[in-house]
Parts: C-alpha cells; structure tokens; sequence
C-alpha cells in the first residue's frame, strides 16, 4: 500500500489546492443506456473515449502540473503521441501516475479490500443493497483487491458479464463527502442510485490510512425517527445531503444548500453537528429552487478569488426583485425566479434563535466576502453566467458556467463551450488560456504554477458536460492552503 501524508485541512474554497480526491471515468460511464440514463442520473449518454482521452485526462494532468509536477513532468510529448495507450492514467495499471496529492478514489478502495476483513465485509454490504445471490457473493470474494474495486465501481469484470449496475456519477467526487476544517462531513445521497458510492466513501474514510488520524473526525447524518413511519414522498422528514451543496467559504463559516438533493432536516443537522463540535462559528443555509437546474448550490455559484464569484444572474438583486428592464428579456424568460423561492438564514453558534435573513444570494456572497475574507466592500465581483445575457444565461449555466474549480487564488477551470460566461471573465481583466497550450508552457518551463495569477483555464467539454457537473463537482479537497 502507498504511504501517504495524512493531512486533512480545507478551510476555504479558493486557497492554493495541495491533496484533491478525484476518480476518472471507468467503463461504467460507458454503459449507461438510453432507457436508463435518467435513473442513473444523467441527462445523456456519453462517448467513454473521447471523455478519458480528450477531456478528463486534461484534468488530471493539469492537476499534476499544480500539485505534483514531479510525476508528469517531461511526459507529456509521449502522451500527445496518436498510439499512445494512456496506462498512465489507468488506476489499475502498474504504469498509474499514482499521486499521493492527486489521490485517485479506486486506489484508496484497493487498498483497503487488501485487507480480508474489511474485504468481507463490503462484498456483503454492496451484495444487500444490490440484491446479489451468495454465489456472486462468494465469486467476489475470489477477486484480487484491485479486480474488485473496479467492478464495485463498473459492475462488470468483464465485457461479457455484469454484476449489478456501474454508479457512473463516482466522477463526482465532491458529492460523497466534504472537508469542513479537520472534519469530514459524509454525504447522504438522494437518490437511490447514489447508495453504492456513500457506502464505499465510509469504509475508505473509516478504514484506509489516508484518514486514520480522523475517524473521531467523521460527521455522519442519520435519519429521524419519524421518517421511517412516514410516505416516501415526506420528503421534508428525509435526511439527504450531498457535497455540492457545501462549501467551506472560510474557517468559521460553512454554506449549506437546501436543494432538489439535499433536505432542510439535512442540512440542520449538519449545522448542529458542525456547531456542537466547535468545527464553525457560522452557517448560512442557502435554499434554491427545488429544480434539475439547480442540482446543487455549486450549479449556481462557486468562488474564483475571495472578491470574485461567479454565479446565475437569476439570483442577483435586480432578478429576484422583479426589475427588468429589458421588456423582450423579460417576456423570454421562461421562469423567472423571485424571492419566495430563494431563502437564506445564517446562523451564529452562540444565537440560534435569531438567524440573520438575506434577500438575495449577490447580498450574502458579497458579506461573505467583506465580513468574512476582509475585501472592500466597493471590490467585490460578480460575474454572472451567460454575461447576463438570455438566453446564453441559462444555456451556460445548464453547461456549468457557474461549476468552477479554484486551483489557486483566482485560477480557475471552466468549460471551454461557456463563451459569454468567458467574455464577463475577460471584462474583469481575467486572463483565459485554453488548457492545452497552459500545459505546454508548464512542461516547457515558460510559465510556472505558483507565479499563475487572475487565470480562467478552458477546459474540453463535449462529452464532460453532457454529465451534468463541472471541475467543482469533479474534485473533493482534501488540503488546501488557508
């Protein structure tokens, strides 16, 4: 088994990204069918091929660049060669880059089915919530760790047999837990399909030597006594979180969303727990509307730099009042959100009982930035999807123009296919680089990481968006700078 250094810290959601939890595409993604693509969470099917090799292997080497240059430095001519065969990028390939900062999930499940016990124990866990026979039961026993852990997460071992079903949304890996200072806060997903990755997310966050210093750390939901008497339709008694909905905007202050995945008892529960074991001083809940659109509160906003948000202009002052003043956008647009179907409460540790009530989600991201991070009030930046623009507004924002990963203080990743959400970035004086030339000057020495600064990195995205998520939902942090 690897060594790894064992620290966990994430206290903002734009200091410099030091150790990320990812998992990159595995054949299950290429077996999501037509007649299953919404069960399974997705709103199309995806070409597997071109998603590893000319979109997500992009990702990953750039977060090497970053993170850990020592393993794909000078490699990158022989990646760019046509009969190239990208073992590099294979979790189960002895030619895996294998970075103990870029730390692949399917690695840290190998590790801990090494051992027979806990080996044994997740066969019968996966095995009842799949509804398996005890002969595949026995026959997954018979599976080298490695073979294993990557039919838990592709249902197959094989092209010609399949287990149970792949769980495809794995690539998202901010959704199975979120880093909250030193604690871990699990997810408790929605969705049925989701049930398999916050199984597997518990034991490796309970059992591998990544996180062993933290099992006292650990923040699980449970369900309320009444749910199991009521309808499965009472969702208000549900307890369903999911990490999109979280984010650790400074020390003393966590975001919770209350969303189409994530319940308001969820979300208190988190809050109390956060308060009761002094992680926070401060969390504001975020309800949005109960929509697709808006998955998560990571579909609508995410941070570039602590005076910079990008986020969907639905949710700014001038929408949620009413105040159009372009009467052709406002005849367009097909549902206008208003304040009834936003609410924001933060909450103090010490003052429960009186919650401080915002009236748009511009006014809470811009205190956050003033009373929180210490910008001018007069500096702080948004920068809306689509540039404001309908109806480029909600195309760009359905494409994650508002799903951006902060790598660093004001550099970011986005996709590529957002160009007015890029042009309101260029107007801020961003600079933007696709990541294919970024990475040649960073293989070449001609720009350094550390000296990046006010950058929007274009992503590939053709096969990636169709997923429905952006590098804010494709990364866990799990040390980040302050």
């Amino acid at each position: 088994m690897k060594h790894y250094t064992d620290t966990i810290h994430v206290s903002s959601e734009t200091g410099r990204l030091r150790k990320v939890l990812v998992h990159s595409p595995d054949s299950g993604l290429g077996k999501v069918v037509p007649s299953k693509a919404q069960d399974w969470l997705f709103e199309d099917i995806v070409h597997l091929d071109t998603i590893r090799r000319y979109e997500y292997d992009y990702y990953i080497k750039l977060l090497l660049y970053f993170l850990d240059e020592e393993k794909i430095k000078g490699q990158l001519a022989d990646m760019e060669a046509p009969d190239y065969h990208r073992n590099f990028f294979k979790p189960d390939h002895p030619d895996f880059y294998n970075s103990q900062h870029v730390v692949e999930l399917q690695v840290l499940l190998a590790d801990i089915l090494a051992d027979t016990s806990i080996k044994s124990q997740l066969v019968a866990s996966v095995c009842a919530i799949e509804a398996c026979s005890y002969d595949i039961q026995r026959e997954l026993m018979s599976y080298a760790p490695a073979t294993l852990a990557r039919i838990f997460f592709s249902g197959t071992p094989d092209e010609r047999e399949m287990i149970f079903p792949p769980i495809p949304n794995f690539i998202f890996t901010r959704d199975i837990g979120i880093v909250v200072n030193d604690h871990i806060l699990l997810n408790k997903p929605m969705k049925e399909a989701r049930k398999r990755e916050a199984l597997i997310a518990k034991y490796i966050f309970y059992h591998h030597p990544l996180f062993a210093a933290y099992h006292d750390k650990v923040i699980e939901l449970t369900d309320t006594q009444h749910h199991f008497l009521l309808p499965n339709d009472a969702d208000v008694e549900r307890v369903t979180l999911e990490g999109g909905d979280v984010m650790v905007v400074s020390p003393n202050h966590v975001l919770i969303g209350v969303s189409e995945r994530t319940t308001r008892e969820a979300a208190a529960q988190a809050v109390r727990q956060l308060f009761d074991r002094d992680v926070v001083e401060k969390a504001t809940i975020v309800k949005i509307p109960h929509k697709r659109d808006y998955m998560h509160i990571d579909t609508v906003f995410t941070q570039v730099k602590r005076n910079v948000w990008v986020m969907l202009g639905d949710f700014s002052h001038e929408q949620i009042a009413g105040a159009q003043t372009d009467a052709i956008h406002r005849a367009l647009r097909i549902q206008p959100q208003r304040l009834d179907d936003l609410e924001i409460l933060q909450f103090q540790k010490n003052n429960l009982s009186s919650p401080r009530q915002f009236t748009s989600l511009e006014a809470l991201l811009v205190d956050v930035s003033v009373a929180d991070l210490g910008a001018a009030p007069d500096d702080v930046h948004i920068i809306l999807s689509g540039n404001d623009e309908f109806p480029y507004d909600a195309r760009e924002q359905w494409t994650d123009s508002c799903n951006v990963l902060a790598i660093q203080e004001g550099v970011v990743l986005g996709y590529d296919r957002n160009d007015k959400t890029t042009e309101a970035f260029r107007a801020l004086g961003f600079d933007v680089v696709n990541v294919a030339d970024l990475l040649a000057s960073l293989e070449s020495g001609r720009v350094k990481a550390d000296e990046l600064a006010d950058t929007l990195i274009l992503m590939p995205s053709a096969e990636l968006s169709r997923a429905r998520g952006g590098f804010h939902c494709m990364s866990m942090p799990l040390l980040r700078d302050p």
